[in-house]
């Protein structure tokens, strides 16, 4: 094999130290900047918002790997990203509150049937896109929905007015065994 092959893919152009430290400034301002930019980012995404993470990703790259192209710093760089990542979701696994401060609170938008439409501005998430993550989950329409909640990784979980229909039949059908089991049990007794 060609030795500048090798030297290409393997030797570091940059020293170790600055590999580490590049993944460790770009993850940390990340975290900042995707918190300011609200929950939806996170999994409500429309067009824009993916255009924008799609860039953001491309954009913080060459702040990661600086100079240096080859298969070795990158790996650097990688295993620095992931390296983080466990020892920054281990912290805030103890320490609950700030991982509240980090992550948010979940956000309410509908109560009682009402839909919030100061927290939906708040959140920036338009009444079309409430509907669509709405029908996602199987609800023909938000009037059938009792509450609505922006959890802080941005799933929205949706609570119906009334048991659905499913619901509705597993109970009853419960109910028939219960009765069932109860005649059967009457049936014995009488029996021994």
């Amino acid at each position: 094999m060609n030795s500048k092959l090798l030297s290409d893919m393997f030797v570091l152009g940059l020293p170790v130290a600055e590999k580490i430290l590049r993944p460790i400034v770009v993850y940390a301002f990340l975290i900042v900047g995707l918190r300011l930019a609200g929950k939806r980012e996170l999994a409500q995404l429309n067009p824009f918002d993916l255009v924008v993470l799609l860039t953001l990703s491309n954009t913080v790259q060459n702040a990661i790997i600086g100079e240096d192209n080859s298969v070795t710093g990158g790996l650097i760089g990688a295993a620095t990203l992931l390296l983080i990542n466990h020892v920054v979701i281990r912290y805030l696994y103890t320490h609950e509150k700030l991982d509240q401060l980090i992550e948010g609170n979940a956000d309410v938008l509908i109560e009682d049937g009402v839909i919030l439409v100061d927290r939906l501005k708040k959140e920036l998430i338009t009444h079309t896109e409430l509907e669509a993550a709405a029908h996602k989950q199987g609800f023909a329409s938000l009037d059938l929905i009792d509450h609505a909640i922006l959890d802080p990784g941005g799933t929205i979980s949706f609570t119906p007015k009334q048991p659905s229909p499913d619901d509705t039949r597993h109970r009853e059908l419960l109910a028939r065994l219960d009765a069932m089991a109860a005649q059967i049990s009457a049936m014995q007794a009488a029996r021994g």
